[in-house]
């Protein structure tokens, strides 16, 4: 059976893509409120057997590293996949965000959408979301990091991961699927990824 690490995932009771149905599924979260099948820092991944993994899945994670600390998060990953494995990667786009700002004129303090947790500032986006940081107390939640389509692209491929497919999930996160090499004919379909 083929398996995912979710890395920063909070619950396993917060979805993850699709494409992982009928997969093992483990959570590795520094939080053990979420019950992770893992209670470990992200930045310790290479303290994990090497090669386990056919996937890691990290969703609004890596923006809460600064980016010496998030070298080690990637370098994590590739410790723990397979040869063949991969990274799936979402991340605010503060490309697009910026963009929005200058277009619409809008300060830090300014809604810039609506979330299902609620509405989400400028600020919530660049320094972490407001809400959670101030209920919880945890330096955890804030964003020391920040990535454009570009960086992440250039950010992965410093860090053992030399193939990428980019797109956007939403108008205001990025997804990206990175490989250590050419991904295979299987993992293009299962991952949707147009021939080039």
């Amino acid at each position: 059976m083929k398996a995912v690490l979710n890395v920063g995932g909070a619950s396993k009771a917060i979805p993850i893509s699709p494409h992982y149905a009928g997969w093992r599924h483990d959570l590795l979260d520094i939080d053990a409120r979420g019950k992770p099948d893992i209670v470990l820092d992200a930045r310790s991944m290479k303290t994990l057997p090497p090669a386990t993994y056919d996937a890691i899945y990290c969703s609004h994670n890596l923006e809460h590293y600064h980016r010496h600390d998030g070298a080690k998060v990637i370098q994590g990953f590739h410790h723990v996949l397979a040869a063949d494995g991969f990274a799936e990667i979402h991340v605010p786009d503060l490309e697009a965000v910026m963009k929005r700002v200058v277009q619409a004129g809008l300060d830090l303090d300014d809604q810039l959408y609506v979330s299902p947790a609620g509405p989400i500032l400028v600020r919530d986006v660049i320094y972490g979301y407001h809400v959670e940081i101030e209920r919880s107390g945890l330096e955890f939640y804030t964003h020391k990091t920040g990535f454009t389509p570009r960086s992440l692209t250039r950010f992965m491929a410093e860090n053992g991961f030399p193939i990428s497919a980019m797109g956007t999930r939403s108008e205001f996160e990025l997804t990206g699927i990175f490989f250590k090499r050419s991904p295979t004919p299987g993992q293009a379909a299962l991952l949707n990824i147009p021939k080039s």
